[in-house]
């Protein structure tokens, strides 16, 4: 049985340090998701209030992870089952962890799916200016989904410091600084995710594979078997690798485009050497 501890680590001791900074940065990258989210949940609300809704929305993911943190032994024992049933083709048993996640992850799958469709077929409902919020979205409301997510993605985080220490000290020192990393870059990586309809694009596509991860590993949880094969987790190296590597190409992207606006593109070839010699005449920009 897993028993945490809150003494105080030896900070004297480098294990402790790597321990620590280790588990910070898994708790920056865990975090990126629920930026994402936050980020685009905030653009529905007028320029004003977005840094105060990513703000409010970061503290309070610090908040659900420091009190899971103390009921760590609550949270381990939301792995018995709640919910059992077998009928012979489809089995599982259901605990609340299994629940919270697969919940968590229908939930972004409906919300990213409605903000591609609001993006791209829906009515124009924004006003100029920052005069009231699109669709008819309120400080209270953006907030209260921000938390209704901030409680899954919590469960994530938790669950992946509790495999790597059993040091309660160690993992609200974790907590606490990843966020306050997170809380001062929140507000440019919204920026930029709001002033690129492509990266917007590529968060809301993120959203959905992050969605179906967390249905994959509440399933993995539950052991849920269709047709005698159990459902299994989705690597989160797998995911982040696709995240990271759509970036990237997105990335060479924008640069081409600010090189193209400069000066054309032009490949070598036959043409360009014909117009050196010159056989042919250049051809007016």
């Amino acid at each position: 049985m897993f028993l945490a501890t809150l003494t105080m680590p030896d900070f004297a001791d480098p294990r402790v340090w790597i321990s620590l900074l280790t588990l910070t940065f898994l708790e920056i990258v865990l975090g990126v998701d629920n930026i994402i989210f936050i980020s685009i949940s905030s653009n529905k609300l007028p320029k004003a209030q977005q840094p105060r809704a990513q703000n409010i929305g970061l503290i309070l993911a610090m908040a659900f992870r420091v009190v899971l943190i103390f009921g760590i032994t609550a949270l381990i024992a939301m792995q018995e089952p709640w919910l059992s049933f077998d009928y012979g083709w489809m089995k599982g048993g259901f605990s609340g962890q299994a629940l919270i996640l697969i919940a968590g992850g229908i939930f972004l799958l409906y919300k990213a799916t409605s903000e591609i469709h609001h993006k791209l077929e829906g009515p124009e409902l924004h006003s100029e200016g920052g005069g009231k919020d699109k669709g008819g979205a309120t400080l209270g409301s953006v907030i209260t989904q921000i938390a209704l997510i901030n409680v899954v993605f919590s469960f994530d985080s938790i669950l992946t410091a509790v495999g790597l220490t059993d040091n309660l000290v160690i993992m609200i020192v974790a907590v606490v600084a990843s966020i306050i990393i997170m809380i001062l870059f929140a507000t440019p990586v919204s920026n930029f995710v709001n002033e690129h309809p492509t990266i917007q694009m590529l968060g809301l596509a993120f959203l959905i594979l992050i969605g179906f991860m967390l249905i994959a590993e509440g399933a993995h949880l539950a052991h849920f078997v269709v047709a005698d094969t159990e459902i299994g987790a989705v690597p989160k190296g797998y995911l982040y690798f696709a995240i990271a590597f759509s970036l990237g190409v997105e990335f060479l992207n924008m640069r081409l485009r600010k090189r193209a606006q400069r000066k054309p593109v032009q490949l070598h070839g036959y043409t360009e050497k014909a117009i050196q010699e010159g056989i042919i005449s250049k051809p007016k920009e």
